[in-house]
């Protein structure tokens, strides 16, 4: 028993002894240009949120590399490469960014070539003073819409790697689940629904968990796009008739169209359905309502309805538009003020308002409204002071970039883009300063990120962030939904404000 104990300590001394070496840095004698080579994903020059995971990336192809992120008061971080890359200490990266808030980071990476350490240029990333809402949501779904048997939502802590379901469609027969919802991201508040097997649009205020039947013989089909009023009694929906067409040779591989589509508002006390006739007009389609962070306004997309659908999908293009709304009363106005006016060669989407009050981030793109599969998508932002209108050129590539939803404090926004294969859709974010310019994005952290990216064939949908946790009981929600007859919901006729 001796040899044995004596025999663990001699192969265990050189082990501690390569680790140690390695911690304290390694001595180059050369200057690589620009960045490391094969480095994925790119986080040079971006600006972080302080309370954000550790950026883990790789360079090279199977290269041993050595990582050291210098603090502008002194503090140090220092690793090896491992098999997938730099794995970056949490609890050591949690010190260096609290100790680097308003500063920034200097990151340099050294590569053993032909028995020499050779380092390349240090690039920067920025710690802002702010931090992130902790949480974002999203569904999980195949690139393709035609395969969605499998499908969920989650939540991501962004302070760490922690990924745990909201939602599995499993539990309700491998249903579609779609348009989550929270309140102004408060976790305790949110509405999705389920459609196909067990169907019903599925109500959370707390813990209480409540089916809803949302088709009214008013309205042209059940609730589909969400967006709660702030003060939490409302939620704007859209109603539409929408169809799906996959082509066969063309750059935008799936089409999503309205057939006819409204606008209407749900009350939550009453658990009934208003709008007004000019929200739910025959020669248009309303889609994508959204409130402005003070109630008072009602913020949607419309176009002029196309006649024959789908030979015409190409001819439609949505205005930005807003009408007033009253909470007091529960009234919606008539007078329709249009922001962005489309041209023959433009839409607009998704129509998201900073909680500030001071900027609306739209998707523009060329047609229609299904703009997370068009190529031509981009971000704008609309200074709702000046009502002037510009790409985020910061944020934006080529390829698709598409829904959007910003943090509590307006100071990130995160949205989906395909720029790295133009099929999966992937989480980024930027950062936002105070004077409404966003910043270089960028993608959600992982743990062995280039590993962890290749391997997942799910496809983010609907970033949404959060405050917090979502805590409802998905084993709850799934009992209700298989097993409540679910409470109808009434028309009311419309009021109009003055």
């Amino acid at each position: 028993m001796k040899e044995k104990k004596r025999f663990l300590r001699i192969i265990m001394v050189p082990v501690l002894l390569f680790t140690v070496s390695c911690s304290s840095g390694v001595k180059t004698s050369g200057e690589l240009k620009g960045l490391p080579e094969g480095m994925f994903p790119d986080y040079s020059e971006v600006t972080v949120p302080c309370n954000i995971a550790p950026l883990d990336f790789t360079v090279g192809d199977g290269e041993k590399a050595f990582l050291e992120i210098n603090a502008p008061g002194g503090g140090k971080i220092a690793v090896k490469s491992g098999k997938y890359g730099f794995r970056i200490p949490l609890r050591k990266w949690r010190n260096i960014l609290e100790a680097s808030k308003g500063g920034s980071l200097e990151f340099t990476v050294a590569v053993l070539r032909d028995g020499k350490w050779l380092s390349y240029e240090p690039f920067k990333v920025n710690v802002s003073e702010y931090e992130a809402d902790p949480y974002v949501a999203y569904r999980l779904i195949a690139p393709g819409y035609g395969l969605w048997n499998k499908m969920g939502l989650y939540q991501r802590n962004i302070t760490d790697f922690t990924q745990t379901p909201i939602y599995e469609n499993r539990l309700t027969d491998n249903n579609c689940v779609n348009c989550h919802s929270f309140r102004m991201q408060d976790p305790s508040k949110m509405v999705f629904h389920m459609r196909a097997a067990n169907g019903g649009t599925v109500y959370m205020d707390s813990k209480h968990v409540e089916k809803l039947n949302t088709k009214t013989d008013k309205t042209i089909s059940n609730l589909v796009y969400p967006y709660w009023h702030p003060e939490g009694r409302y939620i704007a929906f859209s109603v539409n008739r929408t169809f799906q067409s996959f082509h066969a040779a063309d750059h935008n591989r799936i089409e999503v169209f309205d057939a006819a589509s409204d606008v209407v508002v749900m009350d939550t006390e009453k658990m009934e359905v208003f709008s007004n006739p000019e929200l739910m007009r025959d020669d248009a389609f309303e889609t994508f309502p959204t409130f402005s962070p003070d109630g008072k306004s009602l913020y949607f997309c419309s176009a002029p309805a196309v006649d024959p659908m789908p030979d015409g999908y190409r001819n439609v293009h949505y205005n930005l538009c807003r009408v007033d709304f009253d909470p007091v009363a529960g009234r919606v106005g008539s007078r329709i003020d249009t922001l962005f006016h489309a041209a023959d060669s433009s839409s607009a989407s998704f129509p998201r308002i900073s909680p500030d009050g001071k900027t609306l981030v739209f998707t523009k793109h060329g047609y229609g409204n299904f703009s997370i599969w068009h190529k031509d998508a981009d971000l704008y932002a609309v200074d709702l002071e000046s009502g002037d209108i510009r790409p985020l050129a910061e944020a934006n590539a080529p390829g698709v970039d598409s829904y959007h939803s910003w943090s509590s404090n307006s100071r990130f926004l995160v949205f989906s883009s395909r720029r790295i294969d133009g099929l999966y859709t992937r989480l980024y974010m930027t950062y936002v300063d105070e004077a409404g310019q966003e910043h270089k994005p960028f993608l959600l952290p992982q743990r062995n990120p280039k590993k962890f990216y290749e391997d997942l064939m799910f496809s983010y949908n609907i970033p949404e962030f959060i405050k917090g946790p979502v805590k409802a009981d998905r084993h709850r929600i799934g009992r209700t939904m298989r097993t409540s007859p679910g409470t109808n919901l009434s028309f009311r006729e419309s009021l109009v404000s003055e």
